[in-house]
């Protein structure tokens, strides 16, 4: 997700496809400087501290909580070494200006991610598409007539052997030193834990670290209903493997529940099963029926670690990824709510002054971004997980473009769902413009994120699908307008679309959607770069830590 040139920022669609993955050049021994034109993008996050009320917390939840923190930091370690080649020390130790520093700290590299991952240091060429997660000098020819184990594993690095030839080697041996320390501090927090269900799937999480075996952590994690305070953490999202979305990359999040909130949204769950009937497409296309005992839960986040921290940051989760898991107990939705009120607060409101028409700026409301938000999450469980002509999972089917199709499938059906539960009554507060004005602003928000992750690709499909259909119109100020029931007819056609690609397993469907709609045009990105002049910024980033805590 990234923009800054917004003019330049073009899909890397299918023009990638064939390409060979040599692209990150050996270790620098230079200086690293700052690109001449980058300087106004060091200003682009906002810093917000993240803290929470924890007067309500024992004693021993609070060393708990520490501890987690402790255990996430080796996440984050873990994951510059999966997206940078660099020692993480002897990288920074080079950059010689602060601010220069803290956005390198920002983006874990010398990469802007939210610009396209284009470098912004002397000396570095463009970002490996598979991180370090493949040789550089490895093609998609080469990988794709190879037969090794766990080729297509979630936990494990590609390698060469003595020979050259391709082999994997897992997580749990490649890092088998952070790996372990973090599995002890987990274990020791275990022993602090006053739920049972959360203690023990601490101490299964300890274990999976030092296994590459996930899904029984998984499915403990999916029983824990009563425990305040939570983490996620371990090798979890595929994002940042833009060569092909296989393998997971180590992230964490530390949670405290907010009990007031939880309670609102714990009654949407049950609506999933009666949804998924509903879905607008042939009913071959959702032929399976998601867990329902699914929960919604709202949280303060209280640290980021890893993949979760690097560039724009997660407001909202939807766990665990495994489709068996997925299948029999549904997902877990977390909403990071004060994460989400500052990006609500300190961009969203601002974007809306700007770019949203002025008679329907009142429709812009917290409380429809947060659902908006959590109606996304809660749409990931929803649509179809295996394809309908045994080609395997989705995921697997649609290879690099999975992540991608799936966050424009969530956007899309959260829509269709508010929409829905409007009409039912069980959603009680607001109107459907308030759900659509907000939505709209909220594209223009993550537009700016740009081309390279799964929801900048996601966005810029949807903002042009939209467009196509009418769902909303530009006046010759460049102001925004819904119009509401095009919008309606759009999301329609458009959530049919994505789910019949989904289970065909369309992997060129998908590539000729992307490169046809995963452009931002030369209107938006006049319309875009206001909000730069106007200073609004990107995103967050977060002062953060036990001593901000007061732990």
């Amino acid at each position: 997700m990234k923009i800054s040139r917004l003019a330049s920022i073009v899909l890397l669609a299918t023009s990638t496809l064939s390409a060979c993955n040599d692209k990150t050049p050996p270790v620098s021994q230079h200086t690293p400087e700052l690109i001449n034109g980058y300087e106004n993008r060091l200003d682009i996050y906002k810093t917000v501290t993240l803290s929470s009320d924890l007067s309500h917390l024992s004693d021993n939840q609070k060393k708990m909580l520490s501890l987690l923190i402790e255990a996430s930091a080796i996440m984050d370690d873990l994951f510059w070494k999966q997206a940078f080649g660099e020692d993480k020390a002897t990288f920074l130790a080079k950059i010689n200006d602060p601010k220069v520093k803290n956005f390198a700290t920002i983006n874990y590299g010398p990469w802007d991610r939210l610009n396209g991952d284009k470098p912004f240091l002397t000396g570095y060429e463009e970002k490996s598409l598979g991180a370090e997660f493949y040789p550089h000098d490895m093609t998609k020819t080469e990988f794709e007539q190879a037969d090794f184990p766990d080729k297509k594993g979630l936990y494990s690095l590609v390698k060469r052997d003595k020979n050259g030839k391709l082999m994997t080697v897992g997580y749990s041996e490649a890092y088998s030193d952070e790996l372990n320390r973090a599995a002890v501090i987990l274990e020791k927090a275990a022993s602090y834990a006053e739920d049972k269900e959360f203690a023990s799937y601490l101490t299964m999480r300890a274990e999976a670290l030092r296994t590459d075996s996930y899904q029984a952590s998984d499915f403990a994690w999916m029983d824990m209903k009563n425990n305040p305070i939570d983490v996620v953490i371990g090798p979890i999202e595929t994002y940042e493997d833009q060569l092909y979305g296989y393998r997971a990359a180590f992230e964490s999040y530390v949670l405290v529940k907010d009990m007031a909130w939880s309670e609102k949204l714990a009654k949407y769950a049950q609506y999933l099963p009666e949804l998924q009937k509903g879905l607008p497409v042939n009913k071959k296309y959702k032929a399976e029926t998601p867990g329902s005992d699914a929960d919604l839960n709202a949280y303060d986040v209280i640290y980021y670690a890893g993949h979760s921290n690097a560039g724009s940051k997660t407001i909202a989760i939807n766990l665990p990824n495994d489709e068996e898991v997925q299948l029999k107990k549904g997902t877990r939705r977390l909403q990071l709510k004060n994460a989400m009120q500052a990006k609500f607060d300190h961009i969203l409101v601002p974007i809306a002054q700007q770019l949203i028409a002025p008679e329907q700026r009142k429709h812009i409301t917290f409380t429809a971004f947060f659902a908006n938000t959590m109606f996304h999450e809660v749409a990931h469980g929803l649509g179809i997980k295996n394809t309908i002509n045994d080609t395997g999972t989705v995921r697997q089917a649609l290879k690099e473009h999975a992540s991608a199709l799936e966050e424009g499938k969530a956007d899309i059906l959260g829509l269709y769902m508010i929409r829905q539960l409007l009409e039912k009554g069980a959603i009680t507060e607001g109107m459907l413009e308030d759900y659509y004005t907000t939505f709209l602003a909220g594209i223009f928000r993550s537009v700016r994120f740009g081309a390279s992750s799964a929801h900048g690709k996601a966005n810029m499909v949807r903002f042009n699908y939209f467009q196509e259909q009418g769902a909303f119109t530009r006046n010759e100020q460049g102001l925004y307008r819904v119009n509401m029931e095009k919008m309606s007819q759009a999301i329609d056609s458009l959530s049919a679309l994505i789910l019949e690609i989904q289970g065909n397993g369309d992997y060129q469907g998908v590539g000729d959607l992307v490169q046809k709609s995963g452009v931002i045009k030369q209107e938006l990105a006049s319309d875009l770069a206001r909000l730069e002049t106007a200073g609004i910024p990107v995103d967050i980033v977060f002062n953060q830590g036990k001593k901000q805590l007061g732990l």
